[in-house]
């Protein structure tokens, strides 16, 4: 088994394909005349504008569904494994990942604002809406629809459960398969109260845990602050293949941080496109601004500060590609969350490896939540009527029997099967959007000349020559101050 995924990873996740990662994100960057730096305003103000109605969350909510999915243990565990494998360079790949990755995001985004519809008195959206009815080939929807349910609720579950596992058993010798089972119980009680719940219980979790967490890494830097110049000094030789110790390691650098910073922020996959569909905006660009800064959310703030606490305090190993280590500073311990656990404990005695295990466990949890929230976005899509019931009961119970095996199996199958997923998505989806950008920007450019008049944006997809925006043609209601300004 573990044989044949790290086959399908090599294919998935070759060289090329990573720079292919790397190179969508600069052309939507170019394209939009990085709006990440132009409209960075924008995007914090718009996050606590806008309210939820009966069909949509508010744009708030919406973003903190998609940051439960994109904070996970990506950032902790992820981050670790990036630095082990590639160095404290991929730390910078990582950065260059998020900050092209917003470009990407946004475009993801907007399109999902533009293609939702209205579902059983509920916003739905995503790539499968926007591949059908911007691309219109059904069955690349339905591909793409199978390959995010493959990877959300069977193979990716698995490495935030496995991750909190480890963290709990070395933090308070309690077994994984306890673990496991207190999990399912847990997201038993909050899926089956569908969207609202979700919404509801990421708006809360979510910016209490990444504020925490960011907290103490400030901390462990305060500690550490003399090795500011040196840390950030090896990140970036590293990077580049100019430092005495990581100088050959530049290739494994950018694949580790490519790799892993899109597992981390998820911006060219399309979960995050999910949440963005199901907001309540009166113009796409809105909600695409507000999930582009979540890729900053996630990786510049809370990625960063696990590779902060980890390479200050020098709580890692890096792996030689030729055999053995180029540092082994903590010799037998595997990459993960241990490292996170081992730096916070240099600092805090006592208190590393339990605040580590339960930061994992809410960063990891929630994950796990806004796993079946994307899931069932997709199920929504392929199936409809009678059917619709029975195929969401079965989502839940293959969601909770892979989070409970994930708790259970070995660290190196579940992050081999969770690549797979990752890049089954991201194949798909970066395709969809490549051949789609136009409707996203010629968005933008509405978006900008109304702010440009003074007025507060709204979409008119008929004005604009887009078709198939199917919300925006039938449902979405102007009032009179609004036909004005889209007439």
């Amino acid at each position: 088994m573990e044989s044949f995924v790290n086959a399908l990873n090599g294919i998935l996740w070759s060289t090329p394909m990573v720079y292919v990662c790397l190179g969508v994100g600069l052309l939507f960057s170019i394209l939009t005349r990085f709006l990440q730096v132009r409209h960075i305003k924008d995007m914090v103000v718009l996050m606590f504008k806008g309210k939820s109605s009966d069909a949509g969350v508010s744009s708030f909510q919406a973003l903190s569904i998609a940051l439960a999915g994109r904070v996970g243990t990506g950032n902790i565990a992820g981050t670790a494994t990036a630095i082990a494998m590639g160095g404290p360079g991929a730390v910078f790949w990582m950065w260059l990942m998020a900050f092209l990755g917003a470009g990407t995001a946004f475009v993801e985004s907007t399109l999902a604002q533009i293609y939702k519809v209205k579902r059983d008195g509920q916003y739905r959206g995503g790539p499968s809406y926007y591949i059908e009815k911007g691309i219109g080939q059904k069955w690349f929807a339905v591909l793409f629809s199978i390959s995010t349910i493959l990877a959300m609720a069977l193979l990716m579950p698995g490495i935030q459960a496995n991750s909190i596992a480890l963290g709990v058993e070395n933090a308070f010798g309690i077994s994984p398969a306890i673990t496991g089972i207190f999990l399912v119980l847990l997201l038993g009680l909050i899926i089956i109260g569908g969207v609202k719940r979700i919404a509801t219980f990421a708006q809360y979790v979510v910016p209490f845990m990444a504020i925490g967490y960011i907290l103490v890494s400030l901390i462990i830097i305060a500690f550490n602050i003399s090795e500011i110049p040196a840390v950030f000094s090896l990140i970036f030789k590293s990077a580049f293949a100019v430092d005495s110790v990581f100088g050959g390691m530049i290739g494994m650098a950018i694949i580790w941080g490519v790799k892993r910073g899109i597992y981390s922020n998820e911006a060219g996959q399309g979960t995050g496109a999910h949440a963005a569909g199901a907001a309540e905006v009166s113009h796409p660009v809105k909600q695409g601004l507000v999930q582009a800064f979540s890729v900053y959310i996630d990786t510049l703030f809370v990625c960063s500060a696990t590779a902060f606490m980890i390479l200050f305090t020098g709580s890692f190993n890096t792996e030689n590609p030729e055999g053995g280590f180029l540092v082994n500073n903590l010799p037998g311990v595997e990459a993960g969350p241990e490292f996170t656990q081992a730096a916070v404990e240099t600092v805090l005695p006592g208190f590393g490896a339990g605040f580590v295990a339960v930061s994992l466990f809410f960063f990891a949890f929630t994950t796990i939540v806004a796993y079946y929230y994307i899931s069932e976005t997709n199920i929504a899509y392929l199936v409809r009527g009678k059917g619709n019931n029975a195929a969401m009961f079965f989502l839940k119970i293959v969601l909770m029997a892979s989070t409970f095996y994930g708790s259970v199996q070995t660290a190196t199958l579940a992050w081999a099967m969770g690549d797979v997923g990752l890049g089954l998505m991201v194949v798909t989806n970066l395709i969809a959007i490549l051949i789609l950008a136009k409707p996203a920007l010629i968005a933008l450019k509405d978006y900008e000349a109304q702010k440009k008049q003074g007025l507060d944006p709204v979409f008119n997809s008929k004005k604009l020559g887009i078709k198939n925006a199917e919300f925006w043609e039938t449902e979405y209601k102007f009032d009179g101050e609004d036909n004005e300004q889209a007439s």
